[in-house]
């Protein structure tokens, strides 16, 4: 069974114990198929963290643990597992995700998905240990072919 996310519930909760070890085995059998190359668009400004990927029509992708809260925002069409169900996602979503998910994305057309969260992180790689134990799984890590922006703006503290 399915359920849309809609604007008044537009949440993802974590991942519980029975489902986290259900999606840790999909992983396992997504892994085994052909590996698709993903760029990674990593923007690091003002204290926030914003990560996009870009996948075609048709994508398996298993998300790595997430362990901080982030708002995630997916345009597009996707069937997602997320908490405990299957979700349908169209259009551009703006979600409120709790930290201690792993999700499933089956894509039907071309979909993005953007993760941000604020961070004192100086560096990519400091960011990436920041919101997974799991950062050998990220596909950023794959990718010669990523976008990054650092810049040295903070936000104003009084």
């Amino acid at each position: 069974m399915s359920e849309s996310l809609t604007a008044v519930t537009n949440t993802i909760p974590a991942t519980t114990g029975e489902w986290l070890e259900k999606v840790c085995r999909v992983e396992q059998q997504v892994r085994k198929m052909e590996q698709i190359t993903v760029q990674t668009e990593h923007v690091l400004h003002a204290g926030m963290y914003a990560r996009t990927v870009r996948l075609a029509a048709n994508v398996i992708i298993v998300s790595v643990l997430i362990k901080v809260p982030t708002t995630l925002i997916v345009n597009g069409s996707a069937r997602v597992f997320a908490g405990d169900k299957w979700h349908t996602l169209e259009g551009y979503n703006v979600i409120a995700a709790s930290a201690g998910r792993k999700m499933i994305y089956v894509t039907m057309q071309p979909t993005e998905i953007t993760m941000l969260f604020p961070t004192k992180a100086k560096t990519i790689e400091q960011t990436e240990q920041e919101f997974t134990d799991e950062t050998e799984g990220l596909l950023s890590r794959t990718s010669d072919h990523d976008s990054i922006v650092i810049t040295s703006e903070h936000l104003c503290q009084e």
